[in-house]
């Protein structure tokens, strides 16, 4: 009898342990949220968070900039104290990575849409203004062009931006820009290269009669030498900007608005980047940005549903919050109180492909 007393005792140990590892991100082993994911959501997660870390009695969360990509897969790998609670991204969420994310016990994830970004080209601040079409910027850095006939590829042969097109500058075509992990470059090749590569008329056909086909023309970037993978620290490529009056860098709109005395954006088929004109919808190269919730940890990790709080507040995100000073475009009100709602209720993202 006492045998079988200490199996059961040994037994219902091992489905609470198991309970508390996978369902409610386990037992406070750590007191601190763990964030993680897009470069360009980073400064204003970072905000938040210094500022929720101030005036709580929660400690600072902790935050890695990843890209979205790779903070995708770190939030995806499980539930509990070693796997983040949030990661930050500057595209939503693929279908591939939620069905990574179920596989792994992660399976009600709450979306929050935080406000829009603009992607820009920049220089150095006493180099030449650029005005680019984003035909201009399929051509200098899609790895392959159109050729003289209707059907045919070349590679790029586009060495400056005057052999793209003969009113920009006779300067040797250098991009710097995000790897392939980043949210800013998936944003980057669907908004600018693709925008671009659709001006092309039997290129844009293929979007119906060969998708595939379509994306790799419109989606792949030259490789030899005219752009360059700068990693995921936009602050390093605001530095190499300054070092090199020729080099072009693409990153979001806040690192340009906090950087104005160091670089400059180009204007995008005639609209330059500006607050204003990113908000109206104007300006063609912008983008929603995301932080994604593990609902399983809110209310077992410290400061979790705190932090939630504080991003969603109207001081945080409003009209004339602190994160709109620092470049982040705030959503409409009505949209701001839905989202707000969400994460309230903790609302769960579906699980149907997006």
């Amino acid at each position: 009898m006492s045998t079988n007393r200490n199996i059961i005792a040994v037994f219902s140990t091992a489905v609470i342990g198991l309970a508390l590892s996978t369902g409610a991100a386990a037992q406070s082993g750590r007191d601190y949220v763990y964030i993680v994911g897009s470069s360009t959501v980073y400064p204003f997660a970072t905000v938040v968070a210094e500022r929720f870390g101030r005036g709580s009695e929660f400690k600072t969360p902790k935050i890695e900039s990843t890209g979205s990509g790779g903070g995708f897969k770190l939030f995806c790998d499980g539930v509990g104290v070693n796997y983040p609670d949030i990661t930050n991204a500057s595209r939503a969420i693929k279908a591939s990575e939620v069905e990574t994310c179920a596989k792994n016990g992660v399976t009600e994830i709450v979306e929050v849409k935080i406000g829009y970004d603009g992607i820009v080209i920049a220089n150095a601040i006493d180099s030449a203004s650029m005005m680019l079409s984003r035909r201009d910027i399929f051509m200098a850095l899609a790895k392959k062009v159109p050729g003289d006939n209707a059907g045919e590829l070349v590679d790029n042969p586009y060495v400056t931006w005057a052999d793209v097109n003969p009113v920009l500058p006779a300067i040797k075509i250098e991009v710097l820009g995000p790897p392939p992990t980043s949210g800013t470059r998936d944003a980057f090749v669907e908004l600018a290269m693709e925008g671009g590569c659709t001006t092309v008329p039997w290129v844009k056909a293929l979007q119906k009669s060969d998708e595939n086909q379509y994306k790799v023309i419109c989606h792949t970037i030259r490789e030899d030498g005219a752009f360059v993978e700068a990693g995921e620290n936009d602050n390093l490529i605001v530095q190499k900007l300054q070092a090199n009056p020729h080099a072009y860098g693409i990153f979001g709109f806040s690192f340009l608005d906090q950087n104005r005395e160091k670089v400059k954006g180009a204007t995008i088929d005639g609209v330059a980047p500006t607050f204003d004109e990113i908000a109206d919808g104007e300006y063609p190269v912008s983008r929603p940005l995301f932080f994604y919730v593990k609902k399983a940890h809110v209310d077992v990790i410290p400061g979790l549903r705190g932090y939630l709080r504080e991003f969603t507040s109207e001081r945080a995100w409003g009209e004339e919050g602190y994160l709109s000073d620092r470049g982040l475009i705030p959503m409409p009100e009505e949209e701001r109180s839905a989202v707000a709602a969400n994460v309230r209720d903790l609302t769960p993202l579906s699980l149907v492909s997006k």
